[in-house]
């Protein structure tokens, strides 16, 4: 991802966390801290932004920082393919450990998160902007 492809990142933004986007201000933020720290990702379909991920890491640990798919092009493997990068990305890092928070009302995205290897392993409640509690989740990396 470059600052080149922001606005359509931040349309898929608006559109995939009506409740609770982050701002293109954040989303520079993220993109200046890129390779230090940062890896954000973008997927194409005929040349069209359709999604993008991105990872935080430093020493031994790495979080997902998001994943957003644009609705139509949900189920079609897209969010997974941008997951299994950013995990390699990870173990590329030197990560043990990769954290994660998914909204609780989002059972989907907790089942692909499963599948990915993750598990739950708390709650912060009340995370969200809306009130919604996130589900922690951990998956280790290389053992």
């Amino acid at each position: 991802m470059t600052e080149a492809d922001l606005p359509a990142v931040m349309a898929i933004e608006q559109v995939t966390f009506p409740l609770d986007a982050w701002s293109e201000g954040m989303m520079r933020g993220e993109l200046a801290d890129m390779p230090r720290t940062r890896h954000y990702v973008v997927a194409l379909v005929d040349d069209e932004i359709v999604a993008y991920a991105g990872l935080a890491a430093a020493a031994d640990q790495a979080d997902v920082q998001t994943i957003a798919v644009l609705e139509a092009h949900r189920g079609t493997g897209i969010g997974g393919a941008m997951l299994t990068e950013l995990l390699a990305e990870a173990t590329r890092r030197g990560a043990r450990e990769v954290f994660l928070e998914v909204r609780a009302d989002n059972p989907q995205a907790q089942g692909v998160y499963r599948h990915y290897g993750f598990e739950e392993i708390g709650t912060r409640r009340r995370y969200y902007d809306d009130g919604t509690d996130a589900i922690m989740m951990r998956r280790k990396l290389g053992d």
